[in-house]
């Protein structure tokens, strides 16, 4: 059910930032073969909602945004990042973000490796389970 969300998400954005989100999934699948998804957050001004990829926890989500395509990660701050991919919420204790503009490239051999150290920072202490 996610999975069609998230392609009924990509295909209604209809230009560069479907094209880039598909890629960014078929990245993170790539990382991490073993990674669910699932779509967030859903409200009346978001009814398509947010793509979630997860594994022991949320790896990042995908948003898009008139003029760009953020990737969050939500343990971004404690990752290892040699190829400084992170450039949007650097502030932040806990989560950091990868924002690409249209035209934007990104290096996906560390893309891909970022993703298995998300991967290995859930595995190493899960996300507690909801009461």
């Amino acid at each position: 059910m996610a999975a069609e969300l998230i392609d009924a998400k990509i295909a209604g954005l209809g230009d560069w930032r479907g094209a880039a989100l598909a890629r960014l999934r078929a990245l993170i699948h790539a990382a991490d073969p073993e990674v669910g998804e699932t779509v967030k957050w859903q409200k009346p001004s978001n009814p398509a909602g947010v793509p979630v990829w997860e594994h022991a926890g949320i790896l990042c989500t995908g948003e898009t945004y008139r003029d760009k395509v953020k990737l969050t990660f939500a343990k971004g701050a404690a990752l290892a990042d040699p190829a400084k991919l992170f450039n949007s919420s650097l502030d932040g204790n806990t989560r950091r973000a990868i924002d690409l503009f249209e035209g934007d490239t990104i290096d996906e051999t560390a893309f891909r490796a970022l993703v298995r150290a998300a991967v290995e920072a859930n595995l190493e202490k899960p996300a507690k389970a909801r009461k």
